[in-house]
């Protein structure tokens, strides 16, 4: 791991023109360590939810750098359904032992023999009842900021939220008090029992994302490169045959070439056909694609056009 550049230009008494010389991921580092430093400086007890994806790979990253040479000034915190694939989990578990950071691991499974989350059939998606979990959690713990990897790009209800934006005391966002945040200004005071929601790298794309993850070095589950699936098509989308979503009858199975662009449940992740196996072929492969990692590989994101909204304002990431 590296020292950033956003990092030397601070120490040292920088000119216009060194500035001028930063890249555009420079640029994007430089904002995220930002934000992450305000959140360091304000915020009385903040956590990073981290799932094993990529955006919180590179928002784990970054943390790390934006505390460097201290060690990770606050604790990882993922909210599990159980099901989750295997391979995203041994990596959270090898990113968390790397990054020398403590893990709270909380599960969807305990929310249910509470009482907390119900669900009408037992293999149906956990994905929305996160948010439940979620809010126990930090209720448990008193976190009083909680930094997310979700990008302005990926699908509309995220393009409306601020990168500081307040939760109430039920989790609750409300996209139409929100604060502005002009010339990089950010408000974090919150009332008791309200809590922020810090998004870093709001004003990345998953473009921004791979280059940075290949700049970076920083490894990702085998998930994300093309590998044989078995999967069903279901109108313009591959949906992945395991135990927990099997074929439906009359379905016919195919073993297909594909890669996740995103990773999430089981129940509502789908891969999309690729022969990407490398950064080089993934970073080509995504600076061609008009459409987005969740219009074309979220299952129940597709379902209604505000159902991320919706959920949003119940307390969801």
């Amino acid at each position: 791991m590296q020292t950033s550049i956003a990092q030397t230009l601070r120490d040292d008494d920088s000119t216009p023109a060194a500035i001028s010389g930063l890249d555009h991921l420079d640029l994007l580092e430089a904002e995220a360590l930002f934000i992450l430093r305000e959140v360091a400086a304000e915020c009385r007890n903040p956590v990073l939810l981290f799932s094993g994806g990529k955006d919180s790979a590179v928002l784990l990253h970054l943390a790390w750098k934006a505390w460097h040479p201290e060690r990770l000034g606050c604790p990882l915190l993922h909210i599990d359904t159980g099901h989750n694939y295997p391979e995203v989990i041994a990596y959270r578990d090898r990113m968390t032992q790397d990054y020398g950071a403590v893990l709270h691991a909380r599960n969807v499974e305990d929310s249910i023999r509470r009482g907390t989350v119900r669900l009408r059939d037992p293999l149906e998606s956990r994905n929305a009842s996160q948010s439940v979990t979620l809010m126990e959690a930090i209720a448990e713990f008193g976190f009083d900021a909680c930094l997310g990897g979700a990008r302005r790009d990926e699908e509309k209800a995220r393009a409306k939220e601020r990168v500081f934006s307040v939760r109430d005391e039920f989790g609750q966002w409300e996209p139409k008090a929100q604060r502005p945040e002009l010339w990089s200004l950010y408000n974090t005071g919150v009332a008791p029992g309200e809590h922020l929601r810090v998004f870093p790298i709001s004003n990345w794309t998953e473009l921004d994302v791979w280059r940075y993850l290949q700049r970076e070095r920083i490894p990702l589950p085998e998930l994300y490169f093309a590998h044989f699936r078995e999967v069903v098509r279901r109108g313009d989308v591959l949906a992945p045959v395991t135990e927990l979503t099997p074929a439906r009858p009359g379905e016919t199975v195919e073993r297909v070439m594909c890669r996740f662009r995103t990773v999430g449940d089981i129940s509502c992740t789908a891969p999309v056909e690729s022969s990407a196996s490398s950064l080089d072929a993934i970073i080509a492969e995504t600076a061609e694609c008009r459409i987005t990692e969740r219009g074309a590989t979220r299952l129940d994101d597709r379902a209604a056009e505000a159902a991320m909204e919706n959920r949003k304002k119940e307390g969801y990431f």
